[in-house]
């Protein structure tokens, strides 16, 4: 992994708030020159640190107005198990995030429907149809507050 100085950290910030910033108001926000700004970011980009850039959109305004986080736990937990849910799962609509995790369950989705119909139908209709599917608990989501800009932490500094 790359090690990221100030300047780097800086662009990051700027970009992270705004992925559309032009490279000279990138420049300038970070004081360095526009040549510098475009070195750097392209930097970013071939280590893998900046992965894309993305609308931040607002799921209710696109007809979800229910979020839920499901866990599902699997049985049996074998790797080609795991790896053909996770393969299937992040390919349905409803999906936001797919997170395999440790503990208890196995994922932890993130789904955004439109409404508690939809959340039901999906974890009735759709996950527990599947036969390795051995448990499954959702969680209606009421508030979700994402932070879209991460600063560095005191070991990154």
């Amino acid at each position: 992994m790359p090690r990221l100085d100030a300047t780097d950290w800086a662009i990051l910030d700027v970009l992270q708030d705004d992925a559309r910033t032009s490279n000279r108001d990138l420049a300038t926000a970070v004081h360095v020159s526009p040549s510098t700004s475009s070195e750097r970011v392209r930097n970013l980009k071939a280590d893998g640190v900046i992965r894309g850039y993305h609308a931040d959109v607002d799921y209710g305004a696109l007809g979800r107005h229910v979020q839920a986080l499901t866990a599902i736990t699997l049985r049996p937990p074998r790797r080609e198990i795991v790896e053909a849910f996770r393969n299937w799962v992040s390919t349905l609509p409803e999906i936001v995030g797919v997170f395999v995790v440790s503990g208890s369950a196995d994922f932890l989705l993130h789904v955004a429907v439109p409404d508690t119909d939809a959340l039901y139908a999906f974890v009735i209709d759709r996950l527990t149809e599947r036969e390795e599917v051995a448990d499954v608990n959702t969680s209606v989501v009421y508030e979700h507050i994402r932070r879209t800009v991460l600063e560095p932490l005191a070991l990154d500094a």
